[in-house]
């Protein structure tokens, strides 16, 4: 069997003198330009093959950018983009965004719904029809939500069961709470829709900044392995939000460390062969 590639599934650049990050303003860590070439490094050094860039901010003039970085930087292998699924001419900006120089790199949209008080935002019927849409475009659509808003996305992955969807960062859980039972009955009922895969990503930050031991993470973990598996999860850095609490390096080792008694075979799958299959990023 040939070896997987290790993909980093979920990391963002940002250059502040071309776009204000408002976000930042309160986690001066991160409150300054992060390119590509900071990243590369850190790749590297903990044997990545690649990664794929996801977007911060709900305008398409940031998917364009990171179509270019993907088309000139060949360790980026995917794109998480936005358009407006919406709007009347989503067909159009589409084949648009495909067939522009680097759209072969566009792997998926997302859009930045977590901070929307909609608990439903997901289940809009407007949102639904522009996932109909994006199912004909043969693309992933990343869930970025509070996790409160889960049962919205239950919704949407049920009402369209072609489309294929991420979860982020396990969907946000009340870590630093302490909390569980709430948002593991919607994994249950989430990880029951197939068309749904989940990131292993985005944990430190939701935890006790600082007390991020494994021990503090493996009940979440747990519950998503024995719901999602392994073949439904990818791991993604959240490369530089995860510097508000701790190094990629860490970030990484703990991951590896959470998922440590799996067998070679499903570690593969989280540190590399579900981004692959799941973006269709040819990266095997």
């Amino acid at each position: 069997m040939a070896l997987l590639r290790r993909i980093d599934a979920h990391h963002h650049v940002w250059d502040l003198a071309a776009r204000d990050q408002e976000w930042t303003n309160d986690y001066p860590t991160i409150n300054r330009t992060f390119l590509f070439d900071e990243l590369m490094p850190e790749l590297r050094s903990n044997n990545m093959s690649g990664s794929v860039v996801v977007q911060t901010g709900n305008i398409v003039e940031e998917t364009h950018e990171l179509l270019d970085l993907a088309e000139r930087s060949p360790a980026v292998l995917g794109v998480v983009g936005w358009t407006d699924l919406t709007s009347a001419s989503v067909t159009d900006d589409l084949a648009a965004l495909k067939s522009r120089p680097g759209g072969e790199f566009l792997v998926g949209l997302r859009h930045i719904a977590q901070g929307d008080p909609d608990e439903e935002w997901f289940a809009r019927e407007p949102i639904i029809r522009g996932f109909r849409e994006l199912s004909r475009s043969h693309l992933t659509y990343d869930f970025l939500t509070r996790h409160q808003q889960i049962g919205g996305a239950i919704v949407a992955a049920q009402a369209v069961p072609e489309q294929r969807f991420v979860l982020d960062h396990f969907g946000k859980p009340p870590i630093a709470a302490g909390e569980i039972d709430s948002w593991a009955k919607r994994m249950r009922e989430l990880a029951a829709c197939e068309n749904v895969a989940i990131k292993f990503s985005g944990l430190v930050t939701e935890g006790d900044p600082h007390h991020y031991e494994a021990e503090v993470f493996q009940p979440y973990v747990d519950v998503v392995l024995n719901t999602f598996g392994p073949a439904r999860m990818m791991f993604g850095s959240d490369w530089p939000v995860c510097q508000i609490v701790t190094t990629y390096g860490e970030v990484l080792a703990l991951a590896e460390k959470l998922v440590g008694e799996l067998s070679p075979i499903e570690r593969a799958d989280i540190f590399g062969g579900t981004a692959d299959r799941w973006y269709g990023l040819g990266a095997s």
